[in-house]
């Protein structure tokens, strides 16, 4: 018996870790290894497909926003990069947590800033339907480590310090895959004045914000641009001024067109944002705009 057993043990490991790797090599993968890269995928072209980003990751039954298991989920099901939200622990640990309090999105309660990070890595994760999973809270440095060569994080401004947050990126060297959601110029100037190859997501709604980026000297090849969350008349101006300029457009469907009960409604108006120009869409539910933009024209037969 004890034979049997020394013989079967190699055999079981390597299943386990043939297993692993072939689940790791099923994700799809942004094609992104240098800052070079990075600005060139984000470059507006008439010719790209649009990209998809996951709104904390995305929520589906069973996985937790903000969480590496959904990560992983979605990018079994489509390219995507990844919105998430940094935020600071009561021993100034950052974690990825959307909201100040613990209480809709983990077991615990209270403030996540009353809580240390070994407190913390006790409590597990729920998902959208408030059902508990077996995933815990991130740190950002887990899930830096876990995005290098998979994709793109970004990171959206909550408590942490912008020092801070350019001061992971450095000692990570992640600038060519992890980039930030900046919601003022000067927030923009700030981090490029500690690494000019810095990529950010901006809020550019309209004329005037786009004005206030360009007075600051941020440039255009360091950009994408949130116009806002809705299909309306003034995005056209949006449209031709910042893909003039190699600037790509995202609206994001996740406080609005992901509200729909009714799929097809859902499905809809993802493939209306396209149609009305946008070129990045942000969604809760990134594996169902994928699936919703299989039905429209290639970018090859644009």
């Amino acid at each position: 018996m004890k034979l049997l057993l020394s013989l079967q043990l190699p055999v079981i490991f390597l299943f386990i870790n043939c297993s692993s790797a072939i689940q790791a090599q099923n994700l799809h993968r942004l094609p992104i290894k240098t800052v070079r890269d990075l600005h060139a995928f984000f470059q507006w072209d008439t010719k790209k497909t649009p990209i998809i980003s996951g709104h904390r990751g995305g929520m589906v039954a069973g996985f937790p926003e903000n969480s590496i298991a959904t990560f992983e989920n979605t990018l079994k099901h489509t390219p995507a990069f990844f919105e998430i939200d940094p935020r600071l622990t009561k021993d100034s640990v950052i974690v990825l947590l959307h909201d100040a309090t613990l209480d809709r999105t983990t077991t615990g309660t209270g403030k996540l800033s009353d809580y240390t990070w070994t407190e913390l890595k006790t409590l597990r994760l729920k998902d959208a339907a408030g059902n508990v999973t077996t995933s815990r809270i991130p740190t950002l440095d887990e899930a830096i480590t876990w995005a290098r060569g998979r994709t793109v994080l970004n990171l959206d401004h909550k408590d942490v310090p912008l020092a801070t947050t350019a001061a992971l990126i450095r000692k990570h060297k992640a600038d060519a895959f992890v980039m930030l959601t900046v919601h003022s110029p000067a927030e923009a100037q700030f981090y490029l004045s500690t690494n000019p190859n810095l990529m950010f997501s901006t809020f550019v709604r309209n004329r005037q914000e786009w004005d206030a980026y360009e007075k600051a000297g941020i440039p255009a090849a360091n950009m994408i641009a949130y116009i806002g969350p809705t299909v309306k008349p003034g995005n056209k101006e949006l449209y031709t001024l910042l893909n003039a300029r190699g600037i790509m457009c995202m609206i994001s469907a996740a406080s609005t067109y992901d509200k729909a009960k009714d799929a097809a409604e859902r499905f809809s108006a993802y493939r209306s944002i396209v149609e009305d120009g946008a070129s990045i869409i942000e969604s809760d539910y990134p594996i169902d705009v994928a699936e919703a933009l299989k039905s429209l024209p290639s970018a090859s037969n644009k």
